[in-house]
């Protein structure tokens, strides 16, 4: 029952930490990615539709990315969803495919990036509380349960406590490097 309920927390915090790291990728950094345009939807015969299912992503060069539509009737809708996402990026169309090329981030940008990431962290970091809550309280009702010894109840939520600093400090050193990342020039 305790170790069930250790590998529980383990494996959901670890779920929290590659979210994160997903979260991290879809922020835009000096270099061209792919996974940037990940989230935009785009409105296609009247149905929000991901991108990725509505075009093929390329990085040709470090500064560019290349979007070609599988159908290219779509070149206007997908042309606009970029535009209008926030992104700080100007699509070009030329009429076969979509050339978006990544203009420098200027100084002011890269900070309101990093308070970005800074905020995907926090995010993390409280849901690996939670999980750390949820997982003492299922503890705690197995040791009143009588399941478990009080004993066995306080080595197992030191371990829990374990488990949380491990995934909070990786938190952390992710966090760091994207911010380092971000503010290189």
């Amino acid at each position: 029952m305790i170790a069930e309920t250790i590998r529980d927390t383990s494996v959901h915090m670890d779920k929290t930490l590659s979210a994160l790291a997903h979260e991290f990728a879809t922020v835009r950094t000096g270099r061209a990615s792919g996974s940037i345009l990940e989230k935009i939807m785009v409105e296609y015969y009247g149905t929000p539709t991901p991108l990725q299912q509505l075009a093929t992503i390329n990085a040709p060069e470090p500064q560019l990315l290349v979007v070609q539509p599988y159908d290219r009737t779509a070149m206007g809708a997908i042309e606009k969803a970029i535009r209008s996402a926030d992104l700080g990026l100007n699509p070009a169309n030329d009429g076969q495919m979509i050339r978006v090329p990544f203009p420098p981030l200027t100084e002011e940008r890269r900070v309101e990036l990093v308070k970005v990431c800074r905020g995907y962290a926090e995010e993390a970091r409280v849901a690996c509380r939670n999980i750390r809550r949820d997982a003492n309280e299922k503890l705690k009702r197995a040791e009143r349960d009588g399941d478990i010894t009080q004993d066995e109840l306080h080595r197992a939520e030191a371990e829990v406590q374990k488990i949380t600093d491990a995934h909070v400090a990786e938190i952390d050193e992710a966090l760091k490097r994207k911010e380092a990342e971000i503010m290189e020039v």
